[in-house]
């Protein structure tokens, strides 16, 4: 029997977020101490298992209450579901014949959910890389992210940009360039220019993710996207000025300039906070880390923050006062 068991890793964004879904410029990193698995075997039919991830059954309406504001409404089958239905497609598209053999699949994840770094991404991530072996389907590393992409936005409404993918298909660190003049169509999906940096460029980071608070990510696009359709000048511009930021810090990286990138990642955050208006309990947790000495910026959509600091004395500052307001405090594993 065919077992096929793949993993696709949670994602930090480090400057420019959350500029790549509006012709911008990002610097995001994989984070390995979190990821998604999905695991692929042969079976009579397709079967798609439910996990503890899918929960279904609640001690009470108040747990199934508290469940739902912390996660929403969906779990990862309708990812699977929807990744499946677009590989098809996709294939359909490039004439790759498919196989009659069919099988069974499950999941299961580790990233904290909802809190910004790439957990529905890294599921279906996972499933493209099982079914790609399973069927002896290549498609290009630049093009799935976008293939990625579509199975969120197109198969399911939910208005997301490219990096997460990106970074989980190049895994380690990566700048990408969104501009438009950058845009390539590959069998129907838009890419653009995405740079491996290497990892050890990198000075000291932290992640820290909320344990207590949520907020699905498809809440901060919605209202930016229809801004940004719009014209709003304050959102346009905004975009614009993170957008340098990634690419300033892009010429750090190799200076390691770590002051430089400090204040970078500080300003891509200040940017965000001028034209956003932002939930309390996540400028907590960017103003924590800052009066701790470290700089800071949202990881993704806002429950979780990413940033440098400069030696462990900083770090061990950051541990209990971030703890203290309900924050989990890593250091990322990128390499």
């Amino acid at each position: 029997m065919i077992i096929i068991r793949k993993r696709a890793y949670a994602r930090a964004a480090l400057v420019g977020n959350p500029s790549d879904g509006y012709e911008g410029k990002t610097i995001s990193l994989i984070v390995r101490n979190f990821w998604a698995e999905v695991v692929l075997y042969e079976w009579a039919s397709v079967d798609i298992l439910l996990t503890e991830e899918d929960r279904a059954r609640f001690g009470s309406v108040q747990d199934l209450a508290r469940d739902v504001a912390l996660h929403g409404y969906y779990g990862g089958i309708r990812l699977i579901k929807a990744t499946i239905k677009r590989f098809v497609d996709y294939c359909g598209v490039v004439g790759a014949a498919l196989h009659g053999q069919n099988f069974s699949i499950r999941y299961h994840t580790t990233i904290p959910r909802q809190v910004g770094l790439a957990g529905s991404s890294a599921i279906i991530m996972a499933t493209l890389r099982c079914l790609m072996e399973f069927y002896d389907v290549d498609i290009p590393v630049d093009v799935q992210p976008s293939l990625v992409l579509s199975v969120e936005r197109d198969e399911l409404g939910v208005a997301a940009g490219l990096q997460d993918r990106v970074a989980q298909a190049y895994e380690g660190l990566v700048y990408m360039d969104f501009s438009r003049e950058r845009e390539r169509i590959v069998h129907g999906l838009p890419c653009y220019a995405y740079e491996p940096l290497d990892p050890a460029l990198l000075p000291p980071l932290y992640v820290a993710y909320h344990r207590g608070y949520s907020e699905p990510t498809e809440v901060f696009h919605a209202d930016a996207r229809a801004r940004f359709r719009r014209g709003d000048q304050e959102v346009v511009e905004g975009m614009r000025r993170v957008a340098e930021l990634a690419a300033s810090a892009r010429d750090a990286l190799p200076n390691r300039d770590v002051r430089r990138l400090a204040a970078l990642i500080d300003a891509n955050f200040d940017v965000r906070r001028e034209i956003f208006k932002l939930p309390p309990w996540q400028v907590q947790m960017v103003d924590v880390a800052r009066a701790c000495g470290a700089s800071a910026n949202f990881a993704g959509s806002g429950g979780a923050i990413v940033g440098t600091y400069e030696g462990d004395a900083t770090f061990e500052r950051l541990r209990p006062a971030l703890d203290a307001i309900g924050c989990q405090v890593i250091r990322p594993e990128v390499s």
